[in-house]
């Protein structure tokens, strides 16, 4: 298969040594200093592109990648207050697009197991629930993405709240409290506390590195080459 990598910072790199090991090419790789780079021959040879940039610059590269009908592997958080145009893009002309908030394997199960213990836990409504996330210092959104669809999960099953807020935001007890921390290099670390007067439940996620996040990336790649419309890891998962 043939990769385009869009981001070549320690994921992008990441990525391209494990999709190399599984036997991809890598024909185009685009970063800040060449972004005319979408128009070439290289990057429109791609059976996909696999996008780990920042924020701001996200969106304007999943149209770039639309305009040279490249279907998009898209990894960048914190735009996601634009995601129903790219899914009206993707319907309406028949555009491919894969997001996931996190391409861990084992955070995905995580979130299986965080969404059903939030249904376990709605009918003990002693337990209040509250989450944490610590991340390297250049991780530029806060709270994480993967933060953001733990929380919503909850929410979703637990009654007794209705938003979740960062910590130092928070004040209502229908509030979801995610505390953010960013140290060091930390890949990731993601728990969810539920606590009563008699005693505590917790799970927790904890990354080794940034290995398990880019093979990830590269098998939803293998899963999206081909396909048409807009995928998750519910689709390549079905758990």
């Amino acid at each position: 298969m043939k990769i385009a990598l869009i981001g070549y910072g320690k994921m992008g790199k990441t990525i391209e040594q494990l999709a190399l090991e599984r036997g991809h090419e890598i024909v185009s790789i685009i970063d800040i200093d060449n972004p005319n780079d979408f128009q070439s021959e290289a990057f429109k040879s791609a059976d996909v592109a696999i996008e780990f940039s920042a924020p701001t610059a996200a969106f304007d590269n999943y149209m770039k990648c639309f305009a040279a009908n490249v279907p998009v592997v898209a990894g960048t958080t914190g735009w996601l207050e634009r995601m129903d145009e790219i899914k009206t893009i993707c319907k309406k002309e028949g555009k491919t697009f894969f997001y996931a908030s996190n391409y861990s394997i084992g955070v995905n199960v995580f979130f299986a197991v965080n969404k059903y213990l939030a249904k376990i836990m709605n009918q003990f409504p002693a337990y209040d629930v509250c989450m944490s996330e610590t991340h390297h210092i250049h991780k530029l959104d806060a709270p994480s993405g993967t933060a953001i669809t733990l929380a919503e999960d909850i929410i979703e099953q637990i009654d007794h709240k209705n938003q979740w807020r960062l910590k130092q935001d928070a004040g209502q007890p229908t509030d979801l409290v995610i505390e953010d921390i960013r140290e060091g290099e930390v890949p990731g670390i993601h728990e969810v506390h539920y606590e009563s007067d008699v005693d505590y439940i917790h799970i927790k996620h904890s990354a080794k590195s940034r290995a398990g996040f880019a093979i990830g990336a590269v098998i939803a790649a293998e899963f999206t080459a081909g396909k048409k419309g807009f995928l998750s890891m519910n689709d390549l998962l079905k758990f």
